[in-house]
């Protein structure tokens, strides 16, 4: 295993399993040959075709559009050039769930200060912002991340700061109280086919309801399973996936949110009977090997340690629980600590002190603020 980085001290770089480490600093407004160029040097020293294996959304978009450059160094997967940033891009996606006929949520793409406008005035709040496409949210994004504007004021004082072109979506918000976050990760073979599929359920997530998956579970949801491997095969997407699934109580509906054409953060959660996950089936596919098959491990559990006790407080003060949970885990998967290989733990320990100690500063200052304004009893 080879790991490029962004510097010395990432958690991952830190692994006792690492062959070699690439430490490359980019900040994602690279122009693509250059990182191509990149990808190129690295391929070359380490001197034998390599599995390449996309973490993030830009990555997956740059194999994409430049595989004839880089399939002399590495082995993926091959798709359609222009696929991975249709799904990348929060319009392209929606746009091919219309023309496939699977559910999302209702969204628009405003092409204009006075389309926010037209549109707050109409629209049922609250409603979610999002980045409209993968590669704007590294240059110049609107938003953080995922934001919930509670009203038509709120809407109109962010818009005020997107530009004359404001790139992103505007979409519906599905109450947390009537809904549930379901996750898949897949690994597709050439034909379409899966040769690894997984379902599960999102307990947390960080930030609270919007965010990075704090806490998951193994769950079987054979409807969903099909729904998404019937999606991947009808825009003929090959490779690892990660879907993001909100289902409706009020409707009994699946709603596609989100489709990372890449590994998933927390792809471990997933592993069948034969050992497997979607990484070891991608390895074993592309290099001409049978994937073997095996049930998901049911009610496995996965923790991310650093942001699971702040989004646990979070969720009870909120109320809300989610069906489908066992009652009790078969099993933990950690996202950082292995006694195996502690460094990454210790490695993000020592990253997360400092924003951590500051972002408990700031909810303190805010407790205390909201206690001064609060009226005498």
């Amino acid at each position: 295993m080879y790991a490029v980085t962004e510097d010395r001290f990432t958690p991952a770089a830190a692994s006792r399993y690492l062959r070699g480490r690439f430490v490359w600093p980019t900040t994602g407004r690279e122009e693509p040959d250059r990182l191509v160029a990149g990808l190129l040097r690295i391929g070359r020293r380490i001197g034998r075709p390599t599995v390449l294996i996309p973490t993030d959304e830009e990555a997956a978009v740059l194999i994409a559009e430049h595989a004839e450059a880089l399939a002399g160094s590495f082995l993926f997967p091959r798709v359609a050039a222009d696929l991975p940033r249709k799904l990348a891009s929060k319009q392209g996606l929606h746009e091919l769930c219309v023309a496939h006929g699977v559910p999302s949520p209702a969204a628009v793409f405003p092409a204009s200060y006075g389309e926010i406008e037209a549109y707050a005035r109409q629209a049922r709040f609250p409603v979610v912002a999002k980045n409209r496409e993968a590669f704007v949210r590294r240059r110049s994004p609107a938003v953080a991340g995922t934001t919930r504007i509670a009203g038509p004021a709120q809407l109109l004082d962010l818009a005020r700061d997107w530009g004359p072109r404001p790139s992103v979506i505007l979409q519906e918000y599905l109450p947390r109280e009537q809904a549930e976050d379901w996750i898949v990760h897949g690994c597709f073979g050439a034909d379409g086919a899966p040769l690894a599929l997984f379902t599960g359920v999102k307990v947390r997530s960080w930030p609270p309801h919007a965010g990075m998956t704090a806490c998951a579970y193994v769950v079987g949801n054979a409807e969903l399973a099909r729904m998404s491997a019937q999606f991947v095969q009808r825009i003929g997407f090959t490779g690892i996936a990660d879907l993001d699934w909100r289902f409706d109580r009020r409707d009994g509906r699946y709603r596609l949110l989100d489709f990372n054409p890449r590994m998933g953060a927390q792809f471990r959660l997933f592993e069948s009977t034969a050992g497997v996950d979607v990484v070891r089936a991608q390895h074993l596919d592309l290099t001409g090997r049978t994937v073997p098959e095996g049930a998901q491990r049911a009610g496995h559990r996965f923790v991310v340690e650093n942001v699971d006790l702040p989004a646990l407080v979070a969720y009870r003060r909120g109320g809300s629980g989610t069906a489908h949970v066992p009652a009790r885990a078969s099993g933990t998967e950690l996202a950082w600590f292995a006694g195996d290989d502690p460094l990454p733990f210790f490695t993000m320990l020592a990253r997360s002190a400092g924003p951590g100690a500051k972002h408990l500063m700031q909810l303190r200052r805010a407790g205390r603020r909201a206690g001064a304004d609060a009226p005498p009893r």
